[in-house]
């Protein structure tokens, strides 16, 4: 992680960051002082988003430097490269421009998540390989790689996590091949399988353990998320001017992640959640404690909530104080979703609610949940059966 640190023998402020897998410490002129630090982590701050965005140049910010050298060796050697192959770059080169035309489309979330993904696996694998050179037989052996048990830890990576890193690489060379004029190395190559999502709602006398038992300025936020289907992020990010209470909605426009306000997972994500009474009641409630700020939910600051401290500090301690199995916070959005659909709602309002675009997830990911909330297994098909007039084998009644 990239941070500004204070060089004890001198007093000065250093740059301490990595750049394409390097650790680079440069040293600033400035002394150590609360006004000087905060100039210091505003420089730091660019430097990081341009070398997120492929768009650092060492130069640029440190032209006295003997690492400006050191990756112009680099680049000149991979130019040089590019050059007697007609143009076609290596891994790397196109990265960077790929980027830079594509993060202007991407959440910052996913631009982090990707710029990881690269940096840890992908570069490290093809980064200085002709991008036109990478046939099927190297993304196969590349998928058992990432596949296979860890030496050092035993472990092996969930197939969903092999998968992520599989998809990100293939939309770079699927436009790399466009471009190229030649055919993806990715073509009929399968991801690997992954396994059912196994999703752990609660039950309604689970829920109305929790929400007697939650400490008081805690029991409205979890009314929220047990009744309302919101996503953690969303619920962080709702504020008051999203809250009608003419209409009975909920506007779901924005969502936080890793703290910065972000757009909502996807379009079908901006919805209007209709508030049952429960909802009303909680917000009603809550609206006494923070209506006059921004934020629904938020701390002492006026700043949302990070769900990571609500998880910790009050949601896995209130389990295990009920003895009840652990389990994500988000399973109250899940649990919304098996309530609604047990009461016998509308599927097409509910994944309104839930912000699916068609019913399909909702009885995919829930259906096997409501029989066991409403004691039907068949029995009502049965009775539909034994209410028809009986007839004999020659089909009269």
């Amino acid at each position: 992680m990239a941070k500004v640190n204070v060089r004890k023998e001198t007093g000065k402020l250093y740059f301490d960051f990595r750049y394409k897998g390097v650790r680079c410490r440069e040293t600033t002129a400035l002394d150590e002082t609360p006004a000087n630090r905060k100039m210091a982590e505003t420089v730091l701050k660019k430097i990081e988003a341009a070398i997120t965005l492929g768009q650092f140049n060492y130069a640029d910010f440190f032209p006295n430097s003997q690492m400006v050298a050191r990756f112009e060796d680099r680049s000149q050697r991979l130019e040089t490269h590019h050059a007697s192959l007609d143009g076609v770059p290596t891994v790397v080169e196109f990265k960077k421009v790929w980027f830079g035309e594509m993060t202007p489309t991407w959440r910052y979330s996913y631009i982090k998540s990707v710029t990881n993904l690269y940096g840890t696996h992908i570069i490290p694998e093809f980064g200085d390989k002709v991008i036109s050179h990478i046939t099927k037989a190297d993304i196969l052996a590349f998928r058992a790689k990432l596949a296979k048990a860890s030496p050092e830890t035993g472990k092996t990576r969930a197939p969903s996590t092999v998968n992520k890193i599989l998809k990100v690489f293939r939309l770079m060379m699927s436009e790399a091949a466009d471009r190229f004029d030649f055919t993806s190395p990715f073509t009929n190559v399968a991801l690997l399988k992954e396994p059912k999502t196994d999703i752990q709602p609660f039950t309604l006398d689970e829920v109305s353990l929790i929400l007697k038992h939650v400490r008081p300025d805690f029991r409205d936020y979890f009314k929220l998320r047990f009744y309302s289907g919101m996503r953690s992020g969303e619920v962080a990010g709702l504020r008051w001017q999203y809250v009608d209470f003419e209409r009975n909605q909920l506007l779901v426009r924005e969502t936080i992640i890793d703290g910065r306000v972000e757009y909502t997972k996807n379009d079908g994500s901006q919805r209007e959640i209709d508030m049952t009474t429960p909802v009303m009641e909680a917000l009603r409630a809550q609206q006494k404690v923070t209506g006059k700020g921004d934020y629904v939910f938020c701390n002492r600051e006026g700043e949302p909530l990070d769900n990571h401290n609500v998880c910790n500090r009050v949601w896995y301690p209130l389990l295990r104080r009920l003895d009840l199995r652990k389990r994500r916070m988000y399973e109250t959005r899940h649990t919304a979703a098996t309530f609604w659909m047990a009461a016998g709602e509308n599927p097409e309002w509910i994944a309104r609610q839930m912000g699916h675009v068609n019913t399909e997830m909702l009885f995919k990911v829930y259906s096997r949940f409501v029989p066991n909330l409403t004691r039907q297994d068949g029995s009502a098909f049965e009775q539909m059966l034994s209410a028809q007039p009986q007839r004999n084998e020659g089909g009269e009644s």
